[in-house]
């Protein structure tokens, strides 16, 4: 029997370890040790805006039961500190023991960076009293225990997370300011022109912004000041100024590292017999961060550590990046930053900002390569149908910009869905994986869930999953 031992109870070790389970459920040919550094079961970190929000409990974002380990044979231990990997011995140290590996999986993850902003950091290199990061579920109930009605809050970070923390505070009744140094948000996701739109709209919302400038000194209990000397007042500041992969045991251990844990499409380091999979991992210069691609490595590595599928590959994921806050619907993908003077590539924009509705198109060969949507979420189902499946452009671009050119699979009746249509991204699951789910007796959300996993990603196609399963039941379909 293969000893897999995965160093990291987050989104990709416990996917990891979900997916050796469904190719291997009786622990025949692998055995599984997962060792995690917090003390609690893992939670989908994708869904802590909504914590912050208050429109999940922490409870509600668990991944696993407390019987889950149990259940699948699997050798679970929490709260302990994995301070060395001995590659000779293939032993890795936790704490006061030892664990032998046949394989090792690196699921480590990353941690949130903390700007050089005068006072952000105590004397021992913690964090100073009244700043929390926005990574862990921990961070969260900190971040929930500080914010009421009418309390000023600075959030440093104009990225994915730190919108999603400040418009879960702002619906608190927090008083949010934005501090971000590049002049629009989602800078990464977005263009300027989608930036600027989205700031318009998150103003309305009752978040205020500080763009292009930088957070110079942050005093407990006043607030942070900025490099072109204004003030920002705040109790309490949360970072969201990005995070930087865990490669601290893989260096230590002398494991080839760059920004992330080297790996090739095996998902093997530079030791054939340790892996890493999700944000510890850099595959192809690509350090992803993101639950898709972690998702998607965990299941190519379970095929080839489980023998399903020895030679199994992974080759990179094409990511669709969703602001989840309430009252806001943005979708991004593929390449966004094409200029519309490109010679090779067909772009069109759509700009009404009074309505909070911005849309951008790329098309090369009449196929989208990149496009961004805001406020426009029937445009934002179809453009991104077309993408994932690889589909011609309708001829009247306008109308797909608009969301009238195409059924958007949120909105068109299931009947009229594809059973190749996929519904959930996140988990790559079709209309027809539902469907067989449900027939074989998957007849609740809940259960579809736990056989399809589909919605326990980013929870955007939660809507649709609904849509689905209430179609089913009220048809019965026979045939899809």
């Amino acid at each position: 029997m293969r000893n897999v031992v995965i160093v990291g109870y987050g989104m990709a070790g416990a996917r990891l370890a979900d997916e050796i389970r469904r190719r291997d459920p009786k622990a025949e040919r692998v055995s599984v040790t997962v060792l995690g550094d917090e003390s609690h079961p893992a939670y989908n970190r994708v869904l802590l805006s909504s914590v912050v929000a208050g429109s999940l409990t922490p409870d509600a974002v668990r991944l696993h039961g407390t019987d889950w380990a149990a259940k699948h044979h699997i050798d679970l231990r929490l709260g302990g500190t994995v301070t060395k990997i001995d590659r000779t011995r293939r032993v890795v140290h936790v704490d006061d023991t030892e664990v032998p590996y046949d394989a090792l999986v690196l699921a480590t993850g990353s941690r949130s960076w903390v700007p050089p902003t005068d006072g952000l950091l105590n004397g021992n290199g913690g964090l100073a009293p009244g700043v929390v990061a926005f990574r862990s579920l921990d961070d969260c109930a900190q971040i929930v225990e500080k914010a009421s009605p009418g309390t000023p809050v600075a959030v440093i970070g104009g990225g994915l997370l730190g919108l999603e923390a400040a418009r879960g505070l702002a619906g608190r009744g927090c008083l949010v300011t934005v501090v971000h140094p590049v002049k629009h948000l989602m800078e990464r996701q977005l263009d300027a022109g989608a930036g600027r739109v989205l700031a318009t709209t998150l103003r309305g919302l009752g978040i205020e912004f500080r763009l292009g400038v930088l957070a110079t000194k942050y005093t407990p209990g006043e607030g942070l000041e900025l490099n072109d000397g204004t003030h920002v007042p705040a109790d309490f500041v949360v970072v969201s100024a990005g995070v930087r992969a865990e490669t601290g045991l893989a260096e230590q251990a002398g494991i080839e590292i760059d920004r992330g844990i080297l790996v090739d499409d095996a998902l093997r380091t530079s030791d054939p017999r340790v892996h890493a999979i999700g944000d510890c991992a850099q595959h192809v210069g690509t350090v992803s961060g993101l639950v898709q691609p972690a998702w998607e490595q965990a299941a190519v590595l379970a095929d080839r550590l489980t023998g399903a599928a020895p030679a199994a590959r992974y080759a990179g994921t094409t990511v669709v990046t969703r602001l989840k806050a309430r009252d806001v619907d943005l979708a991004a993908l593929g390449d966004v930053h094409v200029g519309v003077d490109s010679v090779d590539d067909e772009v069109l924009c759509f700009q009404d900002p009074a309505r909070g509705r911005y849309a951008k198109l790329v098309l090369r060969d009449d196929k989208v390569t990149g496009a961004i949507v805001l406020g426009a979420p029937d445009a934002a189902a179809a453009i991104t149908q077309l993408f994932d499946r690889g589909l011609p452009a309708p001829t009247d671009r306008l109308a797909l910009l608009l969301g009238r050119a195409l059924p958007a699979e949120n909105e068109a009746s299931p009947a009229d869905l594809p059973a190749s249509a996929v519904v959930c991204r996140c988990n790559t699951v079709s209309k027809g994986q539902l469907v067989s789910a449900w027939r074989g007796g998957a007849t609740t959300i809940s259960a579809i869930a736990e056989v399809t996993r589909a919605s326990t990603g980013c929870g955007g196609c939660k809507d649709a999953v609904c849509g689905i399963v209430d179609w089913l039941a009220a048809s019965q379909p026979q045939s899809v």
